[in-house]
């Protein structure tokens, strides 16, 4: 199938990140041209614009906590690749284990604050930025990578799912708001995904999660990816405003 995404300009968010990571592998391997937006792991993101090619990738400062990190960010992928044609926004996510188990209402305001600035604030910032250039284009796709926590809950998680949350109602109003002008708006939502930070979680546990899951097993950052992808491509033509769970059925 062709997903239509040759020489389409792509930022990914977090893409130093497992799923942000195996995300731009998959974008770059259908002939996209990747910006890799990274926070701290710079080196990180250097090898993987190593791996994918200078003439394909390139990395970018993108930090969520910092509101000037955006427009600069934005200003190199233009006049690297073009404007951007598919935004994917990964976020800012918390240490996947132990989680917190510090009351609710005891969480110091500097813990929990930034996640509602990175994954609204920051995000919402971006896509005003591009947006209008995607209703110029007649074409555009953004996706919000969110978490299963938002439908399940977690004890400790409330912060982080409030933020994720708010995500999904901004999808349902902008599918509306551009969908006229060509530019799909969905978020892709894993379950827990066996990687990286993930890894740190017990075995025992995961095992657990494993055997609660219709498929058998947890999902993989490339199983994720995959799912993002095609709902940033123009092999989706007509669904936006949708959430589409990634979790081998949970």
């Amino acid at each position: 199938m062709d997903l239509g995404l040759t020489d389409r300009t792509v930022l990914v968010t977090g893409a130093s990140g497992d799923i942000g990571r195996e995300a731009a592998r998959a974008f770059a391997a259908e002939g996209a041209r990747v910006a890799l937006g990274y926070a701290h792991h710079r080196e990180t993101a250097a090898r993987l614009v190593a791996e994918l090619g200078a003439e394909r990738a390139v990395a970018v400062r993108y930090d969520l906590t910092d509101p000037g990190s955006v427009a600069p960010a934005l200003s190199i992928v233009e006049r690297r690749f073009g404007p951007v044609e598919v935004y994917v926004a990964a976020g800012i996510a918390p240490p996947a284990w132990p989680v917190q188990s510090t009351a609710f209402e005891e969480v110091p305001v500097d813990d929990w604050v930034p996640f509602l600035r990175g994954n609204v604030e920051q995000t919402l910032r971006t896509v005003q930025l591009v947006l209008p250039g995607m209703r110029r284009h007649g074409w555009g796709r953004i996706t919000f990578v969110s978490t299963h926590l938002v439908r399940q809950g977690r004890p400790g998680r409330g912060f982080y799912t409030a933020a994720k949350a708010a995500l999904h109602g901004l999808s349902r109003s902008l599918a509306w708001d551009a969908g006229g002008d060509g530019v799909l708006v969905n978020v892709v939502c894993p379950g827990l995904t066996v990687a990286g930070r993930a890894g740190a979680v017990p075995e025992a546990v995961l095992s657990e999660e494993a055997g609660r899951t219709p498929s058998g097993r947890l999902s993989r950052p490339a199983d994720i990816a995959r799912a993002v992808v095609f709902v940033s491509s123009a092999a989706n033509g007509n669904i936006t405003g949708e959430v589409l769970t990634v979790a081998g059925g949970r």
